[in-house]
């Protein structure tokens, strides 16, 4: 980025020094942190709490995050929205809303280093991580639409998952950044038990986040319960077998004595047989853990399919014969294409569409 100071970057003791640098009384940082998240100001204008002379300096000085929705599909209650950056990058965001909750799906990095073979994400380069500001202007922006849209009950984020384009892990400070501040009981003041980070299994950064004291929602996603039929669909298995990643995965949960989810992406005529449903439940026995089965989102140009109904209900009628807590994800978005990575391969064709 060509200026590196950005607001939505601070957190409340960066943004206090900052100001104080510039002879501002402690109370401005207050001011603009109850703006942004409280109050969910979107530019320096609707912080009226703070002096003209001082909202068109930071203007310059430390400037919002920008993220800018190009384009919006709607399916029934999902909404997945295109961001363009301010580098002309673009990530997509989608906003889930069920009865008693409203979940946002972030994500952390333009494309993904990967190279799993059922993402759309995986199938377009890589190019950075995100900041700070740029993950949490995502959630933001959702903030914003339901508060717009349900002023008189103020309607709000009720979690926030890490799961859309890119390795989490992989931006790991940035990652956990974004949640401390998204976390802060003064500003957006969403419980540490309101976020999931999902990961492929980067081992080292599992170990590293069992240490950071969090009550963050863990999910390792799996697909494949042994190594060769892994290392095909997700090709760092090559680096993190599964018999390190599942030692890994049993460490952390020794540690915080929390429960850790495996998600399964069932893909037909691949990894959806009984057999592969035994291997699952032989890999994650004894674990306090649980499995989330994920019916395939369709990727262009893959030529891999969702597995049907009935193998679906055999698959989890499998597990739990086994005694393996699991569930059955709920199918959204298909039709807006809300798989992580899909909406953003389109643009192209969006843009001579003349879409918006």
């Amino acid at each position: 980025m060509s200026n590196p100071q950005r607001l939505l970057g601070f957190d409340r003791r960066r943004l206090t020094e900052f100001l104080a640098a510039r002879n501002e009384p402690k109370f401005r940082a207050t001011q603009i942190w109850h703006a942004l998240y409280r109050d969910l100001a979107s530019n320096y204008a609707e912080i009226t709490t703070i002096p003209i002379s001082l909202r068109q300096a930071l203007v310059d000085d430390l400037p919002f995050d920008t993220i800018t929705p190009i384009h919006t599909a709607v399916d029934h209650f999902t909404s997945k929205v295109l961001f363009q950056l301010a580098d002309g990058e673009m990530v997509e965001a989608v906003l889930m809303r069920y009865d008693r909750r409203n979940t946002v799906c972030v994500s952390t990095q333009v494309g993904c280093p990967l190279n799993c073979l059922f993402c759309a994400t995986g199938q377009s380069e890589f190019k950075r991580n995100l900041t700070v500001g740029e993950i949490i202007a995502q959630t933001l922006y959702f903030a914003r639409q339901l508060h717009n849209e349900e002023r008189d009950n103020r309607s709000k984020i009720t979690n926030v998952v890490y799961m859309g384009m890119g390795e989490p892990f992989l931006n790991y400070s940035a990652t956990i950044t974004s949640i401390k501040i998204l976390n802060d009981t003064d500003g957006f003041a969403l419980g540490e038990r309101r976020f999931s980070i999902s990961t492929i299994g980067i081992i080292p950064a599992i170990e590293r986040f069992s240490r950071e004291n969090l009550q963050v929602n863990l999910a390792v996603s799996l697909h494949g319960a042994e190594d060769g039929l892994r290392n095909k669909l997700v090709p760092i298995n090559r680096t993190y077998p599964l018999f390190l990643l599942m030692e890994t995965c049993r460490a952390y949960v020794q540690r915080t004595n929390r429960r850790i989810t495996f998600e399964y992406a069932l893909i037909n005529e691949v990894n959806d047989s009984p057999l592969h449903a035994q291997q699952l439940a032989q890999l994650v026995q004894g674990m306090l853990c649980h499995v989330n089965l994920i019916p395939l989102n369709p990727v262009p140009g893959v030529d891999l399919h969702p597995s049907s109904d009935k193998k679906k209900r055999s698959f989890q009628a499998e597990l739990k014969k086994r005694d393996i807590s699991v569930s059955m994800r709920l199918r959204r978005g298909l039709r807006i294409e809300a798989g992580c990575g899909q909406l953003r391969a389109r643009m192209p064709s969006l843009r001579k569409e003349g879409t918006s």
